[in-house]
């Protein structure tokens, strides 16, 4: 037993990766997750319908942005574009709160504020809580349906792209493949599209399934929300691909999930990226989940069509083209055309 359990220890000892996934990974990531789960610094915007001067006076003491507008001003429009979160109306019938969309964190703010702000006039007035996006009551499920539906497409592409890549790798299909005349882009572009294939009949049965069975509900295309979920397994096929490179076997595919895939999920809009500490919030932009997850989001929940999601389907794209170029860079390690 004591010579098994000295070959297991110089085992890992010599797997520098797994030894350092195992003892500093799980560090890493409940920092990451303290960063972005920690104390926000975000500072609410209050917008205040031509409310009582005692109440503005005593929002305006809060840590908040404040600012008085008319009654007439298109709320939809002033909150659609980030002008506020929130726009207080003050009335004998109580103080109705009305947002965009709901946001855990933001909503939470937003009454804090007021209820402290009120609080200290002794107000007893009802506060309700509005949305022009989305329902008060609404399950979790149905609020953020559409990360989970990013974050689980993408993962498990990932996981099954780059688990294959490495077993085409170890078995030396690869290696026998490179020997004959094909070109580079061209192994990488049958590799893309044939797991490609798969990844797209997933993302369409995920879309069906939640859609007819789980009875999410969606405010607009089934099909362009497909597509967008095809976007995202196909990039999630080439980062797949590019993690391979650096596996020497199957099980250290899985060891780049707390690198690839957590950070992402926290980024994906599971938490505001604006309300998010210390601007970690802004790393969104260089992750193809953020996009896809925005894009499905517009979509589902907002009920928009093609041409307003297009900045979102083009950075889907660029993560594609990119890691297919990287890629085909990648196979000179193994011949030189």
């Amino acid at each position: 037993m004591f010579s098994l359990i000295k070959r297991i220890i110089k085992q890992v000892k010599n797997d520098k990766r797994s030894l350092a996934l195992m003892l500093f990974a799980p560090l890493m990531i409940l920092t990451l997750i303290n960063l972005l789960l920690g104390d926000t610094s975000y500072t609410p915007k209050i917008a205040i319908v031509e409310g009582p001067a005692a109440i503005i006076e005593a929002l305006s003491g809060k840590d908040t942005n404040i600012a008085v507008i008319g009654e007439n001003i298109n709320k939809e429009e002033f909150l659609k574009k980030g002008n506020a979160d929130a726009i207080l109306t003050i009335d004998k019938e109580g103080i109705q709160i009305l947002m965009y969309e709901p946001s855990s964190v933001k909503t939470e703010l937003v009454v804090n504020v007021t209820t402290e702000a009120l609080g200290g006039l002794e107000s007893k007035a009802p506060m309700e809580v509005g949305f022009i996006v989305g329902k008060v009551g609404l399950s979790s499920f149905n609020s953020m349906g559409y990360i989970f539906l990013g974050i689980l497409s993408f993962f498990f592409v990932f996981l099954i792209a780059g688990i294959s890549f490495v077993r085409e790798r170890t078995t030396g299909t690869l290696e026998r493949l490179m020997i004959t005349s094909i070109k580079r882009r061209e192994v990488i572009g049958g590799y893309t599209i044939g797991f490609g294939i798969f990844a797209a009949l997933q993302s369409v049965m995920i879309t069906l399934f939640v859609k007819y069975v789980l009875k999410i509900e969606f405010n607009g295309s089934v099909a362009l929300t497909s597509i967008i979920m095809i976007l995202l397994a196909i990039a999630a096929v080439s980062i797949g691909a590019f993690a391979s490179i650096f596996a020497n076997n199957e099980f250290q595919i899985i060891q780049f999930v707390p690198v690839v895939i957590l950070p992402q999920v926290f980024l994906s809009g599971l938490i505001p990226i604006d309300t998010i500490p210390y601007n970690l919030g802004k790393l969104a932009y260089i992750t193809p989940i953020y996009y896809g997850c925005s894009a499905i989001k517009q979509v589902l929940l907002y009920g928009k069509g093609i041409g307003d999601i297009l900045f979102y389907i083009s950075m889907q794209i660029f993560f594609v083209i990119l890691f297919y170029l990287i890629n085909t860079m990648a196979l000179k390690r193994y011949r030189l055309l």
